[in-house]
């Protein structure tokens, strides 16, 4: 089932929003669930810590899913976002230059920014957040990918991922961040399967300023 951005507006004073928000909960829990089965996590603690943060996180995002005035739809039975996707990665088309100018001025801590992330046989627009600036060398550190310049290039030797064939920051745009938050991917063919975002991926979407990018 799928919400309009004028559906969302009026949500909560329908007769449907606790079945909404309960199935939006199911869904971010078998997900994440899921998702902490196929990590590899020796530290029990961290795992404990992870396990009791999830009620709050999935609590939070289900809420702003219900909420947030946004141009995508939402996709009720499976917490996500949902919009057209493109033919082909628009993320090939970068432009350096612009994406230096972009950074130079609006850059801060906390912000939500898109990689594109190039694998094996795929690629995909991935967000993440800034965490760290350093403006005498021009240098960004995203929380998940590390160190990028602001032109967008990778400024690490390698990704300890070892699948990852490159990765590129991206200039904002309504394409770029459309792509990143519905979980857009690309094949050799075209179109790819629709990746699931993490519940912290879902969370950094629902950051968005959609008229400002920021």
């Amino acid at each position: 089932m799928h919400i309009s951005n004028s559906q969302q507006v009026d949500i909560f004073s329908d007769d449907q929003r606790q079945l909404h928000y309960a199935e939006l909960c199911n869904a971010l829990y078998e997900r994440e669930l899921a998702s902490l089965s196929q990590q590899k996590i020796t530290n029990i603690s961290l795992l404990q810590r992870k396990i009791a943060g999830l009620r709050h996180h999935v609590k939070r995002a289900a809420y702003s899913l219900l909420e947030q005035q946004s141009p995508l739809q939402v996709d009720i039975h499976n917490a996500s976002w949902q919009a057209k996707q493109a033919a082909k990665c628009m993320a090939n088309n970068y432009d350096t230059q612009k994406t230096q100018q972009w950074f130079s001025s609006n850059i801060q801590i906390g912000s939500s920014i898109a990689i594109h992330v190039k694998q094996l046989g795929s690629e995909h627009i991935e967000l993440d957040s800034i965490d760290r600036i350093e403006r005498t060398t021009q240098r960004l550190h995203t929380n998940k990918f590390g160190w990028f310049k602001i032109d967008g290039e990778f400024a690490e030797e390698n990704y300890r991922q070892s699948d990852v064939l490159s990765l590129r920051l991206l200039k904002p745009t309504k394409a770029i961040l459309t792509a990143a938050c519905c979980g857009h991917k690309w094949v050799h063919k075209g179109k790819g399967q629709q990746r699931a975002l993490s519940i912290r991926e879902l969370l950094l979407s629902l950051s968005i300023n959609w008229k400002t990018f920021r």
